[in-house]
């Protein structure tokens, strides 16, 4: 629980700081990413909570949409970097249909206690699977490949740590399904810290408070 009650600090701050990125320059890629980072602390939050003993099928059934749907948010803002509209219209219209489908599959199948231990463990229903994959797949291939071409056209490192955290972070969500919840947890403190080194430019930070501080100091 101590392991989960961590992740869940780190990624509430990282979604923290991408809203209030958002709400400072206006931009659609960084509306969908902080929402997809709300998701992510969402679904961990509700981890904690199975921790802790709280289960019912509002809540499996709340934590199964929140681990898709963050991953589909994520992509979402990652398209939105492109100039092509045809390429957001149809990823928009593709996402729309299968969100409604892993809808349907979540609210007409009973998921049952697939907890063990407190923890995510065990299969899940076939239609639950099947949409769960038609959103989360297709979202974690452009993940990728935008994050290496934007890599590629600015040769910041910062976003191989997004490529990387994004991948680890979106298998994280289905590991369960394997029956391995450890490796879920370690998943989910690897991908949530290496978005952390992604998304916060801490040289830029430390390089902003060093400014301040040389200002105030030569003020006096």
């Amino acid at each position: 629980m101590l392991s989960t009650l961590f992740i869940l600090i780190l990624s509430l701050g990282l979604s923290i700081l991408m809203t209030v990125h958002y709400l400072r320059k206006k931009a659609w890629s960084l509306f969908f990413w902080s929402a997809g980072m709300w998701g992510f602390t969402i679904s961990v939050a509700l981890e904690l909570a199975f921790a802790a003993g709280l289960y019912n099928e509002i809540l499996i059934k709340s934590y199964l949409f929140a681990v898709a749907a963050l991953v589909a948010l994520l992509a979402i803002g990652s398209v939105e970097l492109t100039q092509n509209n045809r390429v957001k219209i149809a990823y928009g219209i593709y996402n729309i249909s299968t969100v409604v489908i892993l809808l349907l599959s979540l609210t007409e199948t009973s998921i049952g206690n697939i907890l063990s231990g407190g923890v995510v463990y065990g299969s899940l229903p076939v239609p639950v699977i099947i949409g769960s994959s038609l959103v989360t797949f297709p979202a974690a291939v452009i993940l990728f490949a935008m994050s290496l071409i934007s890599y590629r056209r600015t040769g910041q490192a910062r976003f191989l740590n997004i490529t990387a955290g994004i991948i680890v972070v979106s298998i994280a969500g289905t590991l369960y399904i394997a029956n391995f919840p450890s490796i879920l947890y370690i998943a989910e403190f690897i991908g949530i810290f290496l978005l952390w080194l992604g998304f916060v430019d801490l040289r830029t930070i430390f390089h902003n408070a060093e400014a301040r501080s040389e200002h105030v100091h030569g003020g006096v």
